[in-house]
């Protein structure tokens, strides 16, 4: 997960219970920001602490193997649609969809978990099951529950957690959401109760789909309140650039995020120089190479696609500032066909 940008915490081993570092942290729940233990490159407080660093990690899961493991969803720009199944009291038709009249004379017979709600509310829609979708990321949960990862759109508004027993909205009845804000349990990770398996179809989230994104945003999902990008170590000097190292990490003098921006810089001032002329300047080719490239360098472990997306829209901006949504789109699109072909500066793409 740490390899494809996703920054990640331990879980204390047999739960989904992010591990705790400090005395302080384990028997009086005292504020991450009072914590000096993510200063020290130690594990704490959860996402708080959650990163890239592949160093950091091999000497948090060599001090503790049974750790499980954990994203953190808002850095990692992921969307996870949490479908629980507990035993509960079916609720009033009104509240299984918020917002979402339910006419008496549907038949919700047999309705009793989130599984029916998210069924619901793509056939209100008339779009397909997300439970069904093989496109993405499917995650079995010990509890029989289901977790569907997306990606976030990028340069989009964030998405902020919800549950369905909390004082936010959630998607529907026994379905949250893991967005800013909160983690998602790593496939493959075990507890007591057993094993998240990811199902068959694909294994790497899929872009959201644009009716969920609605729907997010008519539930009240938007916008996210502020998630502390962290990264522990030592290394992370107030203000310092965020980075990701993981396997075929550029190596040598210079770090991965370097050899990344010395690629990126050539690339990115070619479509900032396209602000010279209003056209005849290949603008779009030149965006979309310059995204590309920047997915492919994401995929390799050597820059965050959060940090990308900003490169590129500041530059792409720059020269079209009439047409920052279709930018976005291009630069959307470019990323991700280029995040399934990891680059690596020193050696192989």
């Amino acid at each position: 997960m740490a390899a494809r940008g996703m920054p990640v915490h331990p879980l204390a081993p047999g739960t989904k219970t992010p591990a705790g570092n400090c005395a302080a942290c384990r028997e009086q729940q005292h504020a991450p920001a009072d914590c000096p233990c993510t200063a020290r490159g130690r594990w704490c407080h959860g996402f708080h602490a959650a990163t890239t660093d592949a160093a950091v990690i091999r000497d948090w899961w060599r001090q503790e193997p049974r750790f499980g493991v954990a994203v953190s969803c808002g850095p990692a720009g992921l969307v996870v649609i949490d479908v629980d199944t507990h035993p509960a009291e079916l609720p009033d038709r009104g509240r299984l969809l918020p917002g979402i009249p339910i006419d008496d004379r549907v038949d919700l017979t047999g309705l009793g978990s989130g599984y029916d709600t998210l069924a619901l509310l793509a056939a209100v829609r008339r779009r397909p099951d997300p439970a069904q979708d093989t496109g993405t990321l499917r995650v079995r949960t010990p509890s029989g529950g289901l977790h569907i990862w997306y990606r976030a759109p990028l340069g989009g508004p964030a998405v902020r957690s919800s549950t369905g027993t909390g004082s936010r909205t959630a998607l529907a009845w026994q379905v949250d959401v893991r967005a800013t804000g909160g983690y998602i349990v790593a496939p493959g990770t075990r507890t007591a109760h057993g094993t998240y398996e990811a199902l068959p179809g694909s294994r790497t989230p899929a872009p959201l789909p644009l009716w969920l994104g609605a729907e997010l945003a008519r539930t009240g999902h938007h916008p996210a309140l502020p998630e502390p990008q962290s990264q522990p170590g030592p290394q992370r000097a107030a203000g310092a650039r965020t980075t990701m190292t993981g396997p075929g990490a550029g190596s040598g003098s210079g770090s991965g995020s370097d050899d990344a921006h010395r690629i990126l810089g050539p690339l990115l001032a070619e479509v900032r120089d396209c602000a010279r002329a209003p056209s005849g300047t290949a603008f779009g080719e030149k965006l979309n190479r310059a995204a590309f490239t920047a997915g492919g360098l994401a995929a390799g472990g050597h820059i965050t696609l959060p940090e990308c997306a900003g490169l590129l829209a500041e530059a792409a901006d720059a020269a079209r500032p009439a047409r920052a949504r279709r930018n976005r789109l291009v630069i959307d699109s470019a990323l991700r066909a280029g995040s399934h072909r990891p680059i690596h500066p020193k050696g192989r793409s």
